[in-house]
């Protein structure tokens, strides 16, 4: 995914959010508003961080109703200070307050991901070595969650399961061990495929590089380990570290020259960015 400014996947997955939020009417708006008027709302910053995910957030309120209109004042990617207005919405009351919950939840979420991201990034720089996300994603959010991740300065690892070979321990375990299972990606995969395998120790390392991965993961394993890991390898492999990732310990692995770091914390344990709709007013 390049982008996510609007495509036809994006849009089917917003409707789904917008169905299971409305499922026949919102009866509390339709009980005090009886008709159409006119006002607009102000999109305000409770709390510093990195945005991302303006554009679905106005998309909620176009599929809702076209004629609802966004201006914005930050982009995705910028940071964003408590208290900062960053755009307001302008339409129908109805659909302000019908959209209110899926826009902000999608606006939340994203600007969570992009700032728990940046944090974790700032801690790579001087090192060579890339931060990757990983599968560990929300259901129906990954176009979403894994789009956030990039505007935070992070990578991405494979998409889905069609994106690319990454032997885990119980494909290896299913093909009876790690050489049987890089041979039997070889032969199955296409040559221009990256051939991926999750090691645990450093019998599994030996294995792997003997066997011609192109990457190998080191798992769960300690510095030591990885270090000495790292050394085997000797460059015959891409080289990257996994294994309960996060923030407070992301430290420790910088120096171990590794291609890539990836943690799945960066989508799955990042909190939201506390971002309001205010001062909702007719016009």
């Amino acid at each position: 995914m390049n982008d996510i400014t609007m495509t036809l996947q994006a849009d089917h997955l917003i409707l789904q959010a917008l169905e299971e939020d409305i499922s026949s009417e919102d009866v509390t708006t339709n009980s005090v508003m009886k008709e159409a008027v006119d006002g607009e709302v102000q999109l305000i910053c409770k709390q510093d961080g990195v945005v991302a995910g303006l554009s679905v957030f106005q998309r909620v309120f176009e599929l809702l109703d076209g004629t609802v209109k966004t201006e914005l004042y930050c982009k995705d990617g910028d940071e964003v200070k408590n208290g900062q207005l960053m755009g307001i919405v302008t339409g129908d009351i109805r659909v302000l307050l019908s959209g209110e919950r899926v826009a902000l939840n999608y606006l939340q979420r994203m600007s969570g991901i992009a700032t728990y991201t940046h944090e974790v990034a700032g801690l790579l720089v001087g090192s060579r070595t890339k931060l990757l996300d990983t599968r560990k994603t929300t259901p129906n959010m990954r176009i979403f969650e894994k789009y956030a991740v990039r505007v935070g300065g992070g990578y991405n690892h494979r998409y889905n399961l069609s994106d690319g070979v990454l032997l885990k321990d119980n494909h290896i375990g299913a093909a009876g061990g790690v050489r049987e299972a890089v041979l039997a990606a070889k032969e199955y995969a296409p040559f221009v495929r990256k051939i991926e395998v999750e090691v645990e120790n450093l019998d599994m390392v030996r294995e792997a590089v003997e066997a011609g991965a192109d990457i190998i993961m080191l798992d769960n394993m300690t510095p030591e380990q990885m270090e000495e890991a790292v050394a085997l390898i000797d460059g015959r492999a891409e080289t990257e570290c996994s294994g309960n990732v996060t923030k407070e310990n992301i430290g420790r692995l910088t120096a171990l020259g590794v291609d890539y770091i990836s943690s799945g914390a960066l989508t799955h344990s990042a909190p939201i960015l506390d971002i309001s709709l205010k001062n909702l007013h007719a016009v």
